[in-house]
C-alpha cells in the first residue's frame, strides 16, 4: 500500500532534501511539484545559524527551489516563543545572524544588562567570552532559553560542538537547565503548524532521524515518514517504541508516477 497524499508536509532538511550542499536524487522533482501545485510546505531544520535567505540560497544552489517564506528554523521558532511569553523583552543571545535576525524580527531588543533571557543558539566558533557572560548573566536571573538540543553536527572538517553541548556547560556551571525549543520538543512542530496555517490532521512530517523529526511529529498529532537516505536505517527503527506512520527509501518515492 502506498503513501497517501496530505494536505500539508513539513519535512526536515539534512538527509531528507540534501547531503551538505548536495540535493538528494529526486528531491529537486519532489519540491517542483509541491511548487506547481501549490501544496502547502515547510522545510525545517534546528539549526538556528542562518537566515532563511541563507538556506533559500544553499537550497537554490542544489538546484531545489524553495522559497523564503517555505523555510522554517530553530531560531524562528524560538523567537515565536519568547514573543509569546513576554513581548518586546529583551536577550542576550549567543548566535549567529538567523538567531538575532529573528529575534529582532518579533521586537527582541538584544542587550547584557539584566537580560528577560539568555537565548543559546549555534555559532562558527563559540566564544570562551560570551559563554562567560551567558553564565553569569543566568546565575544572576536571566532564564535560560536553547534553540536546539544537538550535541553535535557536522561540518567540512568533521564534528564539531553544537547548541546541546553549549548549554550542558552553562547549565554544569549554573545548575539551572535551559528550555530547548527545536526538535525533538513538539513546540518546533505546533509553531510550525500555526505559521503555515495548517492542521495537524491533514499534515505529516517527513524526517531522517527518529529520535528528532519521528518523535516530534508523533508528539504533535501529526502523521509521520521516515526516509532512509539520512541518519536512521531500516533495521533501526524497530527498537523504538514509537514507530512512523510509513517508512519510504527517499523522498522520491513521494513523487506521483505520472510526474516523476
Amino acid at each position: 500500500m502506498g503513501v497517501p497524499h496530505f494536505k500539508n508536509y513539513l519535512m526536515d532538511m539534512d538527509g531528507v532534501l540534501v547531503r551538505g550542499r548536495t540535493a538528494i536524487p529526486g528531491a529537486d522533482a519532489w519540491i517542483a511539484h509541491l511548487n506547481e501545485n501549490n501544496i502547502p510546505y515547510l522545510v525545517l531544520t534546528n539549526n538556528p545559524m542562518y537566515t532563511t535567505r541563507d538556506l533559500a540560497y544553499r537550497l537554490q544552489s542544489a538546484g531545489l527551489q524553495v522559497p523564503l517564506e517555505s523555510i522554517f528554523t530553530s531560531a524562528m521558532a524560538t523567537a515565536r516563543f519568547l514573543h509569546a511569553q513576554r513581548p518586546e523583552g529583551t536577550a542576550f543571545a549567543v548566535g549567529e545572524s538567523g538567531l538575532t535576525n529573528a529575534l529582532y524580527e518579533v521586537g527582541y531588543i538584544m542587550t547584557d544588562q539584566n537580560p528577560d533571557y539568555v537565548v543559546l543558539g549555534e555559532t562558527h566558533g563559540y566564544n570562551l567570552e560570551q559563554i562567560t557572560k551567558a553564565i553569569r548573566l543566568i546565575a544572576a536571573g536571566s532564564r535560560f532559553v536553547a534553540t536546539n538540543p544537538d550535541p553535535s553536527g557536522p561540518s567540512e572538517a568533521g564534528l564539531v560542538p553544537a547548541c546541546g553541548a553549549m548549554a550542558a556547560l552553562i547549565q554544569a556551571a549554573t545548575g539551572e537547565a535551559p528550555f530547548y525549543v527545536g526538535k525533538p520538543n513538539p513546540l518546533m512542530m505546533r509553531t510550525a503548524l500555526n505559521y503555515l496555517g495548517a492542521h495537524s490532521e491533514e499534515t505529516v512530517m517527513i524526517g531522517d532521524r527518529m529520535d528528532t523529526d519521528i518523535i516530534s511529529g508523533v508528539s504533535s498529532g501529526v502523521s509521520t515518514i521516515l526516509v532512509l537516505t539520512g541518519v536512521t536505517q531500516r533495521h533501526e527503527v524497530v527498537r523504538f517504541p514509537y514507530q512512523p506512520s510509513h517508512i519510504i527509501d527517499s523522498i522520491a518515492d513521494l513523487i506521483p508516477k505520472q510526474e516523476g
